[in-house]
């Protein structure tokens, strides 16, 4: 199962009650960071999860509300003795940004790996976690994530019996290793049905409505997505900055056909999300306003 915490809601500037971007999720005791506005290890603190598990640190874009909060999270991730790396992933870049974030942070007890992304689309394998990164429309360069579990199939003795598969490879095989026993090889498609449906969590926020977008989220167990704006005077202003209304981002989700929207990445001028929420279901009935400290487990199916 995938835990999943929006820990911040708001763009631009933080409000009272309201954090600026921040979303966490943990898995099988490793924890993935996409954005660190400016209170994120507060927000982190207040949930009662710690960030001494964050093994991973996406970002979508360098404006400051995005990523204003790094470092000091990564001092406080210092201070309670992380040892292991952590790899930071986002925009070419990223490398020359975190450094000269870094003139208050300049030392770590940990290494920080770099991950700078250049292409349309990009994915990566990391602790469990399928990571896929997409470029979107935003007046900076500016990337969506996947964050996906993957799911073996099932294990069937008949499938190991008959392919003469030894008893003492099962229990690899079903991780997913390919194992050698007396000099032959043995592959996980010989004990394997085929691969069940997973998890899979779809970020995006700062970006105009793209086609991509609706394809990467194709049917999310959840779809996180910016809306900037509620008022629908203001779609002329979305259009300028190339932000997201409420109701584009529920087309997006309609396309997709997701299982369920979450709001987020509010303007500061937008105080109750929940008032436009009627006219948003309209379009797209699974759709929720986020709010700070939102949480959810996604589970894999259990009829898979």
């Amino acid at each position: 199962m995938l835990d999943v915490c929006l820990l911040g809601t708001g763009g631009m500037m933080p409000l009272p009650g309201r954090w600026l971007t921040a979303l966490m999720t943990r898995f099988n005791g490793s924890s993935i960071l996409i954005d660190c506005g400016e209170g994120t290890q507060v927000a982190i603190k207040q949930k009662g999860w710690s960030f001494h598990s964050i093994d991973v640190i996406c970002f979508t874009h360098y404006h400051g509300d995005h990523i204003s909060g790094l470092p000091g999270l990564l001092l406080s991730m210092g201070n309670a003795d992380r040892k292991e790396p952590v790899t930071l992933i986002g925009p070419r870049g990223l490398e020359k940004v975190v450094t000269a974030l870094r003139v208050i942070a300049p030392e770590l007890p940990f290494e920080l790996k770099f991950i700078e992304l250049s292409a349309k689309e990009e994915s990566f394998d990391i602790n469990g976690y399928h990571i896929e990164a997409y470029r979107v429309n935003h007046n900076v360069v500016c990337y969506g994530y996947n964050i996906m579990i993957p799911r073996a199939g099932r294990f069937f003795i008949e499938k190991a019996l008959e392919n003469n598969v030894p008893k003492e490879a099962w229990n690899r095989l079903q991780k997913g290793d390919v194992v050698e026993v007396d000099n032959i090889s043995y592959t996980p498609d010989m004990v394997l049905g085929p691969q069940r449906k997973g998890i899979k969590l779809t970020y995006c926020t700062d970006t105009r409505p793209v086609p991509i977008i609706s394809e990467k989220a194709k049917g999310a167990d959840l779809f996180i997505c910016e809306g900037m704006y509620g008022e629908k005077e203001k779609a002329n202003k979305a259009v300028e900055y190339k932000h997201m209304t409420f109701y584009e981002a529920a087309a997006l989700a309609k396309e997709a056909d997701v299982n369920e929207m979450w709001l987020t990445h509010y303007s500061p001028s937008l105080v109750r999300a929940e008032e436009f929420m009627s006219d948003v279901k309209e379009i797209f009935p699974r759709s929720y306003p986020g709010k700070d400290g939102k949480t959810t487990v996604l589970e894999f199916d259990k009829n898979e």
